[in-house]
């Protein structure tokens, strides 16, 4: 056991969170999203909430701050019926604003979307139930 590390981290995501670099991307999917189909690392967090699993996150693993935006959102789809902005959205913004108030959020369109989760580090599935809820985090650096 460690101490200060969220137990819905599992051991093999906190490897690779650990061996990951300044500038590597980690991609949360939700339920709905083809995880297996686009990573090169696939982490299983079968039934975690994507809000609870970034937060966990992101209490250990610095956003990039050399980058005009390091998160990146799935556009939603014009004329889905969910909206401009889903709810899920919002959680996610008052998460990242908790450990990088400075970091700036970008919505990437769908397509453009899974390119970049394929060329991220790790991928992790999620449980998420929430449509539009897939995030891509950009690691930092941590100052000395």
């Amino acid at each position: 056991m460690l101490k200060g590390i969220s137990p819905l981290i599992p051991p093999e995501l906190l490897k690779i969170l650990d061996e990951m670099g300044h500038g590597d991307e980690l991609a949360l999917g939700d339920g709905n999203f083809p995880g297996a189909a686009m990573g090169k690392r696939l982490v299983r967090c079968d039934g975690q909430p994507i809000p609870a699993l970034l937060d966990a996150i992101l209490a250990l693993y610095p956003l990039d701050t050399y980058v005009e935006a390091p998160v990146a959102l799935m556009q939603v789809v014009p004329g889905d019926p969910v909206g401009d902005s889903p709810a899920i959205w919002a959680d996610y913004r008052a998460i990242i604003a908790k450990y990088a108030p400075e970091a700036k959020i970008e919505n990437v369109e769908r397509f453009a979307f899974y390119e970049r989760a394929k060329q991220a580090y790790a991928v992790v599935q999620t449980g998420e139930g929430a449509l539009y809820a897939n995030i891509v985090l950009k690691k930092g650096v941590i100052p000395s």
